[in-house]
């Protein structure tokens, strides 16, 4: 058998996150970090994320995936897009979005990120958010 592999320090961080093994989707609210997540494993992440801003805190629980939409627009604020939506808590949604400013509630991901949220989350899976 080979050596035991050493992970450096940012990898061994990636392969736990803050949520229970039901969760495909995990988004941590004190640390603005989201995971990709298969049977209590991290599949991918963390990924920096923004959420939303005072008046409008993306609320912790657990929820599912209920619909998915590729170039979705908000109807609530000014027709603005939201590139690779996947919604879990009726208006509330992973998409990409500003990393540097916060939402109105949503999850805001790189381009990069959004893209392998949607890619990889179907409806009904659970999405856990935690403080």
């Amino acid at each position: 058998m080979g050596a035991a592999v050493v992970l450096p320090q940012t990898a061994q961080a990636a392969q736990s996150a803050p949520c229970s093994a039901a969760a495909k989707a995990c988004l941590s609210l004190s640390t603005n970090q989201a995971w990709l997540m298969d049977n209590g494993t991290v599949t991918y992440g963390p990924v920096p994320v923004t959420t939303g801003k005072s008046g409008y805190e993306t609320p912790p629980g657990t929820f599912k995936v209920t619909f998915k939409d590729r170039n979705h627009r908000s109807k609530e604020f000014h027709n603005a897009a939201m590139p690779f939506s996947v919604f879990f808590n009726g208006g509330i949604a992973f998409h990409q979005g500003s990393l540097k400013a916060k939402s109105h509630g949503c999850v805001h991901l790189s381009q990069a990120a959004a893209q392998t949220f949607f890619n990889t989350l179907r409806v009904g899976n659970v999405v856990q958010v935690v403080r």
